[in-house]
């Protein structure tokens, strides 16, 4: 059933308050479970207002019920691109807001939460929203299409909050930044070599490894 109809809270409690299941898939690969699938503008003002400020928002939710939450909202691979950011009918200035506040959920949910490990290490230490934290970028939705007019603007928002994040004091956060301008390297290269120049510049005694990485993105070289 397509649950088009939630408050904030209600939208919170089907997201996230769900049981973590080890031994088997998600609930939301279950065939008769329901999804949110709301107008594009609802669910752009869902999502800015929950990234803006997660800290209220998630309190009382284990960290594993986050991580599968988020996973199911934004993650492509699980229901979360029904194509509300790059929809028309919401103004380009919500969808910037949205997209800038991505900043927000990794300055107050993914700095403090994941462990300092290096994911496209496979580092054991990594924690739980760590992975979430790694692949944001790369499971993002789409955030406009080819014909939409503010498409430059978008975008543009995106690598500038990328590179936000990539100054953060969380070496989490940095290899996510890194990972996500890696993946548009090759469309915004200009744009992906002078950020991550400005970063190793800044950063130049940061972990070896994490700069490895940066070098690697550098060249879209990152999976």
């Amino acid at each position: 059933m397509r649950l088009q109809k939630l408050t904030f809270d209600d939208w919170l409690e089907h997201s996230f308050g769900r049981e973590v299941r080890l031994q088997q898939a998600p609930w939301y690969f279950d065939p008769d479970q329901d999804w949110w699938d709301p107008p594009p503008m609802e669910a752009v003002s869902y999502l800015t207002r929950l990234f803006e400020d997660p800290e209220p928002a998630l309190q009382g939710f284990a960290d594993s019920q986050i991580a599968q939450g988020l996973t199911y909202l934004v993650n492509t691979s699980a229901s979360g691109d029904n194509r509300w950011l790059c929809s028309t009918d919401v103004p380009v200035e919500d969808r910037v807001r949205c997209v800038k506040s991505v900043a927000s959920l990794f300055t107050k949910l993914f700095e403090p939460r994941c462990s300092p490990s290096l994911s496209h290490l496979s580092e054991a230490a990594a924690g739980t929203l760590n992975c979430v934290c790694y692949m944001w970028w790369d499971t993002f939705p789409s955030l406009a299409l080819a014909g939409d007019p503010d498409l430059p603007t978008v975008q543009n928002c995106a690598l500038r909050t990328m590179e936000r994040i990539l100054h953060l004091d969380s070496i989490a956060c940095q290899e996510s930044a890194l990972h996500g301008l890696g993946h548009w390297q090759r469309d915004h290269n200009e744009a992906v070599t002078q950020i991550i120049d400005r970063f190793c510049e800044a950063h130049s005694r940061a972990d070896p490894r994490l700069l490895l990485y940066a070098r690697s993105a550098r060249c879209g070289c990152v999976l």
